[in-house]
């Protein structure tokens, strides 16, 4: 499996999962009503899912990792 599609893989997976947890938080937690509920945990999710991206060096191509409350960008094997 190339790392572009392991990425693509992860990026989904992470904003699955956030959405899903949000969208039970919101629908629960929250009053909203009509398209707001999965609008919002929608944008959530974006927002907060880190984000995934395989780049081309001299070594190879490698597979790189960056979330909004980890600092920096982080290689993943």
């Amino acid at each position: 499996m190339s790392k572009k599609t392991k990425a693509l893989i992860f990026n989904l997976l992470s904003f699955a999962v956030l959405f899903i947890g949000l969208r039970y938080f919101v629908l629960n937690y929250t009053n909203l009503s009509g398209i707001w509920k999965p609008l919002t945990a929608a944008v959530v999710a974006t927002l907060l899912a880190p984000k995934f991206q395989a780049v081309n060096t001299r070594d190879g191509e490698k597979l790189f990792m960056k979330a909004l409350f980890i600092k920096g960008v982080k290689e993943i094997r």
